[in-house]
């Protein structure tokens, strides 16, 4: 007998001064009350999309990422693989949402898009083995890991060239139920693609990566990890318009424009 697991869309949003989840269907979405990752229950009020403000679909407490996972990315950038995961921190300061905009720092000269597929922690992990990981993933979004190479290369740590302020981009929905070892992810500028990989091309597997992070922090509910961008990237300039999408989840758009002092 076949197991069918449910695809469900879980969005984030804010109407009327108020900040609420739903479960998305189509252009139409099913108010939730209480959070996702405690069990929410419907209302049984529905909003048109169009009538809402999408935020970023979860607000974690960590965002993880994994730095150099795709083999079509280092060897685009001359870089061999890593013995194990190259993991940062981006700082929750730096999250946006679908159609937010993606602001450049002044003195940012190459500022570049990384689409990726990210996982969305449900439950409190922490030193899980690879075979039970799958069992602390609540469901799937698409991030862009927006980075400033020439900081990353030049400064000791990257906090500024990945953790500046709306270079984590996350949206539109968390969806659970998608098979997320053989996902598409793309990468989109001004409608051209850009980038296009599988997550089955991962270096280190989701479930690699989240007992790995495991062994040293302690992941929450809503927490999230960026897992890595497959391909080759290049500069963005204002005016530029990212889609990162990720097969099953949808678009997550953002505009770029100049941070204003």
């Amino acid at each position: 007998m076949t197991t069918v697991t449910k695809i469900t869309k879980y969005v984030r949003y804010s109407a009327a001064g108020n900040t609420s989840y739903g479960i998305l269907e189509n252009d139409l979405i099913r108010e939730l009350h209480g959070d996702i990752f405690a069990g929410a229950e419907p209302t049984g009020k529905t909003l048109a999309l169009r009538d809402v403000k999408l935020l970023a679909p979860c607000d974690p407490r960590n965002v993880a990422a994994v730095g150099r996972n795709y083999k079509s990315h280092i060897v685009d950038r001359n870089i061999q693989p890593a013995p194990f995961p190259g993991l940062f921190w981006k700082p929750c300061s730096s999250i946006i949402g679908t159609e937010e905009n993606i602001l450049l720092p002044e003195g940012a000269q190459n500022v570049h898009y990384e689409a990726e597929m990210v996982v969305v922690i449900g439950k409190k992990t922490r030193s899980v083995t690879p075979a039970d990981a799958a069992k602390h993933i609540f469901g799937i979004t698409a991030g862009n890991d927006v980075s400033e190479r020439d900081w990353q290369k030049n400064d000791l740590q990257w906090f500024r060239a990945k953790g500046s302020d709306t270079f984590a981009a996350l949206g539109p929905a968390v969806v659970t139920g998608l098979d997320y070892n053989n996902l598409l992810v793309e990468s989109r500028v001004n409608g051209e693609v850009r980038q296009s990989g599988r997550t089955s091309e991962l270096i280190f597997s989701v479930d690699m990566v989240i007992s790995y992070i495991s062994q040293f922090a302690t992941l929450m509910p809503g927490d999230v990890i960026y897992t890595g961008t497959p391909g080759t990237t290049k500069p963005m300039q204002p005016g530029d318009v990212i889609e990162i999408e990720v097969e099953g989840v949808g678009v997550l758009r953002n505009r770029v424009s100049k941070r204003q002092q």
